[in-house]
Order: C-alpha cells, then structure tokens, then sequence
C-alpha cells in the first residue's frame, strides 16, 4: 500500500458484523457541489417508501422493498482524485439497516451475476487520503450493488467509461461532476433467490457548460434479446438459475425519459438536457458504439 495512504479503521465489531457505528458523520451527496441546485432522485409516488443512505461524497435512495437502491448520487472533484488507493473487494451490510432488507452474497454466491457498482469505486475517491480511503470503503456496501451480468464487451466497457469520458469534456470548464446512478425497477423484473433482477440501469451526468447546468443521460440494457429462444428461457429458467440476460447495450437518452422509465424526479436536468428531445422515434434512443456517437452539445 502507497505509505501516505492511510488504512481504513475496522469496519466490524464482534462476530464480524458491521458496527453500529461505521459510517457516523458521514454527509453524503451534496446537491449545490455543482453550483445549481442538483437535488437527489426520489421516487415522485409518495407510496413508494425510500432510505437515504448518506455515504463518503456519495448517497443512496434505497428502496427495501426490493432490496436495491432506487438511485444513487455523487459529487466527483476530477482535480482531487485519488487512483492509487487500493481497490479491496470487502463486502458489507449497511448497519443502518436490517441485513434481510438488503441483498448480500447469497444473492451472488456460484451464478455468473456480478455485484454491479452503482457508484462506481473511483468516482468518490477524492479529497485527503483518509477521506479516499473512507469513500473508497463506503462504495462496497450491498446497498451500493445491483445484479449486472459477468460478461465484459463492448456495451459495457462503454458504460464502465462514460465518467472517465464526461470527466475529460468537463476539464474544459469545471473538471467537476455530478452523477446520478440506478437500476430501473420494474414490477415486471425476473424473480432469483428472493430478488427481481434489474434488466435495465441508467445514468444521468450534471455539469457547468459555459456556466450553466447541462445534463446527459444514458441507459445500459442487459435484457435478452426479444427472440422465441429468450422468451423462452425466461419462461421456463431452470429453477434456482439467475435469469438469462442479453449483451450489453449502451444508449444516450432524454433525460425526460429516464424520469418516465424510473418514476424519479430529476429537478431542472430535463429541461438543461444536452441532448435535443425533437428527434424522430427511430433516433430518440442514440445507440452507442464509441465515445464518438456522444451527443454533449444542444
């Protein structure tokens, strides 16, 4: 370990249980980091109850219901970022919350789903070295994972990338980020182990442009392809199997419709949304092969 950064303190108390105590004090998500009020995406149906889980620059809109985060949201300063703290890969339940309301290994043990970062682990690693190594720590907590398949392409690699690339075009002008983060929870997701398994995550990026807030949106699809094969295979998965999920796609969307598919309210992004909303149905949903097919200006 790089010596001038320090080890987080013991994260567990007896029998290996996160302590009660772990994450005290933590502030989480700043909504005015950008300037502009960028305020956390909560559900806009009362009757869907929530927890704000307020994490190391970051926060998470859990919703226990399913287990998931609804939404997720942080502040990246691309000028304080620290790489070179270690990645760790230690697991824990928020204490915060009872351990049956959140989805813990047993929902990953021997299948091929990944425990997806909704926060991505480098996106709030910033700040002094202890602050990194806190933030590095808070983004492997369950409530910060959703069930994304193993397989790494294309799709991926271009969702994966999408901070590193919007962190470049932001040096022009802030080298700040907002990010906002989730699966789109539908009634409709594939049951496995006690979970609905999202077949859709989206995110949405906030920035200054010339001095004012604009936005961007994306969706990453994991769902299987629409054949008779897929329909199927969701049908009739052999018991005890994750469901079958599909090649990643990577699309920039409206922002307006990220807010439709998730029931979220996203504040001012869907009227400062880079991307332009008059545009015909075949081409509303931008499929993305490179970063060159981005759309960041009006």
């Amino acid at each position: 370990m790089n010596p001038s950064v320090p080890s987080p303190p013991p994260a567990a108390g007896p029998g290996g249980r996160p302590r009660a105590d772990a994450l005290a004090g933590r502030t989480g998500y700043d909504a005015y980091f950008l300037g502009p009020e960028v305020p956390l995406p909560v559900p806009a149906r009362e009757a869907v109850a929530t927890v704000l889980l307020p994490y190391e620059h970051f926060t998470v809109v859990f919703r226990p219901d399913r287990r998931l985060a609804a939404s997720t949201a942080v502040c990246i300063e691309g000028r304080e970022l620290l790489e070179d703290v270690p990645r760790g890969d230690d697991w824990q339940f928020d204490p915060r919350l009872p351990e049956e309301q959140q989805a813990g290994d047993d929902v990953y043990r021997n299948n091929s789903l990944d425990r997806g970062h909704l926060v991505r682990r480098l996106d709030p690693v910033w700040g002094t070295p202890a602050v990194a190594v806190r933030a590095n720590a808070d983004t492997f907590h369950f409530t910060n994972a959703a069930p994304q398949a193993d397989v790494f392409n294309q799709g991926k690699q271009l969702w994966q990338g999408l901070e590193n690339y919007l962190l470049d075009h932001a040096a022009a002008y802030d080298r700040r980020l907002t990010v906002l983060t989730g699966p789109v929870l539908h009634d409709s997701d594939p049951p496995y182990r006690g979970l609905q398994v999202p077949m859709r995550f989206w995110k949405v990026a906030a920035f200054l442009q010339d001095g004012a807030l604009a936005a961007a949106a994306y969706v990453l699809d994991q769902s299987p392809d629409l054949s008779r094969d897929a329909e199927r295979a969701l049908a009739g998965a052999t018991p005890g199997a994750p469901p079958p999920l599909g090649p990643f796609r990577t699309y920039q969307v409206p922002v307006s419709d990220v807010a439709e598919l998730t029931e979220l309210e996203f504040g001012p992004l869907p009227d400062v949304d880079v991307m332009p909303v008059a545009r015909g149905p075949e081409e509303r949903w931008r499929r993305l092969e490179s970063y060159d097919d981005i759309v960041l200006h009006p």
